[in-house]
């Protein structure tokens, strides 16, 4: 297999904007074999698709094929009956989703590096019971920091709809955060 200049400028572009799209697919799907696994479809997908990339915003073109893929996977997983082990709950639950999504800060005090601690994982808790189109978002704009024009773009949404979930998503992570007082609240 020959590759073409265009299809060399794409896999430049996915490896420049691989941790995006990592972490976008973790969100999605919840796991990282499966975030991998998406990761993995879309470089195919956009290697195979090279020519028809016009120009543009090349990243959101990219987190675009990523979600698509990542969407597939859903569709497929809901279909799915699935038996899985207990220990595989654990394992999925506590999986080493290692995002630092509160600042990162100099608290030497055991008690509130504990307590900072504690705060993100209720902060991931209540992020991934938000419904997708809220959390994709959130993901996109606060913690890959795209544009709301980047983020349309990716999700082929108008830009007042972009606005709308994000200040949506906030809200209602907002108000998970405060009615279980930052707590999981005892739901897993």
């Amino acid at each position: 297999m020959v590759i073409s200049t265009q299809q060399g400028v794409i896999g430049d572009l996915a490896v420049s904007h691989l941790d995006a799209a990592y972490n976008l697919a973790r969100w999605l799907l919840g796991n990282e074999s499966d975030a991998t696994d998406a990761v993995q479809d879309a470089f195919v997908r956009a290697m195979r698709s090279a020519d028809t990339f016009v120009g543009g915003n090349a990243k959101a073109w990219w987190l675009t094929i990523v979600r698509n893929c990542c969407l597939a996977r859903l569709k497929v997983r809901r279909r799915e009956i699935r038996l899985v082990a207990i220990d595989q709950i654990a394992t999925d639950q506590g999986g080493g989703l290692e995002l630092h999504l509160l600042p990162q800060t100099g608290a030497n005090d055991v008690e509130d590096r504990a307590s900072l601690t504690q705060e993100s994982v209720n902060l991931r808790k209540h992020l991934r019971r938000l419904p997708s189109e809220f959390r994709e978002v959130l993901i996109l704009r606060e913690i890959e920091e795209l544009s709301y024009r980047e983020i349309a773009d990716a999700l082929h949404i108008p830009i007042g709809t972009v606005m709308s979930r994000l200040a949506r998503g906030r809200e209602r992570l907002t108000q998970a955060m405060i009615v279980n007082g930052g707590r999981d609240g005892g739901r897993a």
